[in-house]
């Protein structure tokens, strides 16, 4: 069997791929909101989380940073939970601080030795930069939404990141815990590695538990794939 040539760069998903985000939500509104049920008010929140970016995607709102979305969203989930936020912004921030998951460290700076990586996010450039910051993700650049002012699954997120690389798609693997994430790199030409978080929604999660593709890469968890690399 023919081994795969070596790809130039990496780009990863974050949210859920590389950070825990549920657990690391639902800590700290705990610590903000201890009378409600945390983990059902990080669910609500992020459960906003993609029909914000929709509306961007489909044209009716114009391009705004993922930090904007996250503080309407929580706005709207505080009232419907029925709480007071005295500091919404400082709960907001929290999505800064999301804890990796045990492998993504060792497993992203074996990476490191031999490619380019960088974050393909739909967070802000400054929202990453700050997380990596925080939990010592080792990122040699800081790519996604904010370059292409669109949000994934659209083509151009991918594009973009490649293009500031001065890669060709098929020289950069998006590595992902999505298969829908997956799905739309490959149809920008870009190689694909599945690494599965079959708890990134809970203990009762249904979605995102097997590979739905043939990827060009699956692996159990980030030091694996650097492996298998």
């Amino acid at each position: 069997m023919q081994k795969k040539p070596a790809p130039q760069a990496l780009i990863f998903d974050v949210f859920g791929t590389c950070v825990d985000w549920r657990r690391s939500i639902a800590q700290t509104v705990t610590e903000v909101l201890p009378e409600v049920d945390a983990f059902a008010f990080a669910d609500a929140w992020r459960g906003e989380y993609d029909p914000a970016m929709a509306r961007i995607r489909a044209g009716n709102r114009g391009y705004v940073a993922l930090d904007v979305l996250h503080l309407e969203n929580l706005l709207r989930v505080a009232e419907q939970f029925g709480v007071t936020l005295e500091d919404a912004e400082s709960l907001n921030s929290a999505w800064e601080r999301l804890m990796p998951w045990p492998d993504v460290l060792p497993g992203l700076e074996k990476m490191a030795e031999t490619a380019l990586i960088a974050p393909c996010s739909n967070g802000s450039i400054a929202l990453m930069a700050r997380m990596a910051r925080h939990v010592g993700l080792p990122w040699h650049a800081i790519l996604g939404a904010e370059l292409a002012q669109n949000y994934k699954p659209h083509p151009s997120v991918y594009l973009a990141s490649c293009a500031a690389l001065q890669l060709d798609p098929s020289e950069v693997v998006m590595v992902a815990a999505h298969n829908g994430d997956l799905h739309a790199a490959r149809g920008a030409g870009l190689a694909t590695a599945f690494v599965p978080r079959p708890v990134e929604h809970g203990p009762k999660q249904t979605t995102d538990l097997h590979a739905e593709g043939d990827w060009d890469y699956l692996a159990p968890d980030f030091v694996a794939l650097a492996e298998m690399l």
